[in-house]
């Protein structure tokens, strides 16, 4: 999840007739204009060409763009307090592995029957694993986002605050149009995803499939290129075939949980991984009292996660969790993904 500083301030100057966003960080205030916008926009131009994008794409993609205030609206909430404490786990779950959901997953995985089998075979990803993905992302490609992602990730880059990951995007998105996107077809969510499985640009490039081999990569429209998509993304974050996600666990009244209390602390999402224990094998977390409710192989490694608290419903992950992380670094969501897939798969 990207996370920004705290929204301040918005401010239109109607008599100069050019947009003006303004918002305070914690050291500054910062102003920004059409005009600064617009001069940002012809260094991006100057790097795409550099990186060997053609004038028609740059031209296609970045001719009239103008901020886009909404987007800037809608930055803002996506401020992260270091001192937040996580909210409960189960209403989460409750509303994100709910009956509308699994029922749709349900028909969305018989009317992929005749696709799943070949991708497992190529990727070794269980078909309900990529159909959660699919549901917890668009809804099943019902909802794709209505934002026009060449001008929101034009605003997000010019911002600043995180320039080098939307600048990336930004310039990925015209390279797309060289690869034979059409320019109207790159529209997603205010952030910059696109499609069925919610890409951004640069993943798009790296792993996106032509699935149904019509020799487009079509993750709007093809259910086959969407699967396929997934699963190749799936495949190069390391998913082990075979492996299950995740199980619930028992967990013994009186476990001392400090013996297993992780010491590392992760690069990337670190309040993420914070509250992963250590890990062990399941015949170890078996020989400590902790046990899987359904069967995973005793040599297969293993986190222990309780996301309510001792007491309540924990869980026991493995290293495919894990890849469900690198979708979307956090662990509710991850949690409901496996969830929404064991639902599916029922």
């Amino acid at each position: 999840m990207i996370s920004f500083n705290r929204f301040t301030s918005l401010i239109q100057s109607l008599a100069l007739s050019i947009a003006v966003v303004a918002w305070t960080s914690p050291a500054s205030a910062q102003v920004y204009s059409q005009a600064g916008f617009e001069a940002y926009l012809k260094q991006v131009s100057s790097r795409a060409r550099a990186e060997g994008v053609s004038e028609r794409a740059i031209v296609s993609g970045l001719s009239g763009l103008t901020i886009n205030q909404r987007v800037v609206e809608l930055d803002r909430p996506q401020a992260f307090d270091p001192n937040s404490i996580s909210p409960p786990f189960e209403p989460y779950r409750i509303q994100h592995v709910d009956d509308a959901r699994i029922n749709g997953g349900k028909r969305a995985y018989a009317g992929s029957a005749s696709l799943i089998p070949a991708v497992e075979a190529k990727y070794g990803v269980p078909g309900e694993i990529l159909v959660a993905i699919w549901g917890h992302e668009t809804n099943y490609g019902t909802f794709m986002g209505g934002f026009d992602t060449i001008r929101s990730l034009a605003t997000l880059a010019y911002e600043g605050r995180r320039r080098e990951l939307f600048e990336d995007e930004l310039v990925a998105s015209l390279k797309m149009i060289d690869r034979g996107v059409n320019r109207s077809q790159l529209v997603g969510s205010w952030a910059g995803a696109i499609g069925n499985p919610q890409f951004l640009p640069s993943v798009w490039l790296r792993v996106a499939q032509d699935g149904d081999g019509n020799g487009t990569r079509d993750i709007w429209n093809s259910r086959a290129d969407t699967l396929h998509s997934i699963a190749a993304y799936f495949k190069s974050a390391g998913w082990r075939a075979g492996e299950p996600w995740g199980a619930p666990a028992y967990v013994p009244s009186g476990f001392n949980r400090d013996t297993v209390k992780t010491q590392l602390i992760s690069p990337r999402c670190p309040r993420v991984f914070a509250r992963h224990s250590q890990w062990r094998t399941i015949a170890e977390w078996k020989a400590l009292g902790v046990r899987p409710q359904r069967s995973v192989a005793d040599d297969t490694q293993a986190i222990l996660l309780e996301p309510d608290g001792p007491g309540k419903t924990a869980y026991l992950l493995t290293g495919n969790y894990r890849v469900i992380l690198d979708y979307n670094c956090s662990n509710y969501y991850a949690l409901s993904v496996g969830l929404l897939a064991d639902e599916i798969r029922r």
